[in-house]
């Protein structure tokens, strides 16, 4: 076993909302927590597993935004991992999360080893990653800030470059680690192919490095948003299992990513050269490069039929039938209420697309039919002007919060399993092929007493069926207003 002081404190990074890889990801349900590289397993949940060598790391902290914490803290029970949660206020990109990151070893150890790592980048080998990590860690302990500088398999224009050095003196060196001579930005297709016969690295986002030297560089190079953190981070609360970082004082860090605050102005850059399969699956393009193919080149999930198809990505979810017939390095993808087509090279301007499609206030653009709360979920199946219905499901001991509603009235059928419905402080059970009314204006709430899932279809009609006539009066899950 290693030293307590050796240990890795892991900082899993779990923002973004991957418009790219639309309309499987949303604002409402974004790529990190969605199974696209792997079946079954989400990439935050792949990234969580990866961190699980006890001899390696420590507890893992996940910073992530308030509207996902409920999906981060489902998706960690699931796979079985006990990790802090800490809540950034408002999105400010990677420079202010690392401070806080760096904050927050600091407090336990000033000198601990902070490795920061997205939450959705695909790695095909994991015991290669835990040894690259523990080989950076030498660097690290000498006051550098170590990066792992990824091997190129191609002259890939969506990554940055790093341009490694000479070798770092010492034991840092040990293990292959250099010097970073510069960061490059992302390069196009000809200076990408000349940067790799050049000896250059992708840029894979991962850095390992003391958290005095972090604060300390914070501090010379970016010191508004080490201030801002700062102030955060003292002002945190806690909430049930989450610690909310102070709203005020983070809403005044700069907008600023690390490798512009700190990783290009810094004279302590490291780079670890590794070689284990990666991908950020930034596009639909990158995912049908990480996926498994059949001999015609096809990377198919879902219900799907192909016919003289080829190198190409069909994914549906959902029951949706997709078929593609005579085509050619395309992307289909299929959801309950929107479908995708492109070519296969033409993943980075999805985000373009959702960007005009939020333009026309399109709800597609940011909501998914299916939404999680922390109760369990509902998906809408049909609306109208007067009228909404959804088919509801409350995980075991599940209670939705204690509401009324000025415009509608609501119709439940339960459809499995047994409901506790309350209404306007009346209590009772309802069972299978049972129903419940409630009108408009009652104060009613939803629970599941059971050992299964329960099931119900709901039906909502009135004037107004959107989810902002939700006037919550008592929520378990610390949920305030509509």
């Amino acid at each position: 076993m290693s030293d307590a002081g050796d240990l890795i404190h892991p900082v899993i990074l779990c923002g973004g909302s991957g418009t790219r890889l639309w309309p499987a990801s949303r604002e409402s349900f974004p790529k990190q927590f969605i199974p696209l590289a792997e079946p079954g397993r989400s990439s935050f949940q792949a990234t969580a597993a990866r961190l699980s060598d006890p001899a390696t790391f420590a507890r893992p902290a996940v910073i992530t935004a308030n509207d996902a914490r409920f999906l981060v803290a489902e998706q960690l029970a699931q796979g079985g991992v006990a990790a802090d949660i800490l809540l950034e206020p408002c999105r400010r990109d990677s420079a202010p999360a690392v401070a806080v990151a760096a904050l927050h070893a600091a407090a336990r150890d000033p000198q601990g080893l902070v490795l920061i790592l997205a939450a959705d980048h695909a790695v095909g080998d994991d015991a290669a990653f835990v040894a690259a990590a523990r080989a950076a860690r030498a660097g690290a302990r000498a006051g550098h800030i170590m990066t792992l500088g990824i091997a190129p398999t191609q002259p890939a224009t969506a990554y940055g470059y790093i341009q490694p050095g000479a070798s770092l003196p010492g034991e840092a060196g040990a293990d292959g680690a250099r010097v970073v001579e510069r960061f490059l930005e992302k390069p196009d297709a000809a200076r990408a192919a000349g940067l790799i016969a050049e000896g250059a690295l992708w840029n894979g986002g991962y850095f390992l490095f003391r958290a005095d030297v972090m604060l300390d560089e914070l501090a010379a190079h970016a010191p508004a948003v080490l201030a801002a953190a700062k102030a955060a981070f003292e002002t945190a609360t806690r909430d049930l299992d989450f610690v909310r970082l102070g709203e005020e004082a983070f809403a005044r860090a700069p907008q600023i990513s690390i490798d512009y605050a700190v990783m290009e102005r810094t004279a302590r850059a490291g780079v670890l050269p590794v070689s284990f399969p990666w991908s950020d699956i930034g596009t639909w393009g990158a995912l049908w490069e990480v996926s498994p193919r059949d001999a015609d080149g096809n990377a198919l999930r879902g219900r799907v039929a192909v016919r003289d198809t080829r190198n190409s990505l069909v994914h549906a979810s959902g029951e949706i039938l997709t078929t593609v017939v005579g085509l050619d390095d395309v992307v289909v993808v299929t959801t309950d209420d929107a479908v995708l087509v492109t070519h296969r090279n033409a993943g980075a301007e999805v985000k373009g697309l959702v960007e005009a499609l939020r333009r026309r206030a399109e709800p597609e653009a940011d909501a998914h039919r299916l939404m999680y709360r922390p109760w369990g979920s509902y998906q809408r199946i049909d609306i109208g002007s007067r009228f909404q219905v959804k088919r509801i499901t409350v995980k075991p001991g599940g209670r939705l919060s204690l509401q009324k509603h000025h415009h509608r009235a609501e119709h439940w059928v339960v459809v499995r399993g047994t409901a506790e419905v309350t209404v306007d402080g009346v209590v009772r059970l309802v069972h299978e092929n049972e129903a419940a009314y409630l009108p408009i204006g009652c104060v009613h709430r939803l629970a599941n007493p059971g050992k299964i899932p329960l099931e119900l279809i709901e039906v909502q009609v009135g004037s107004y069926t959107g989810e902002d006539d939700i006037i919550r009066i008592e929520d378990v899950y610390g949920r305030e207003g509509g």
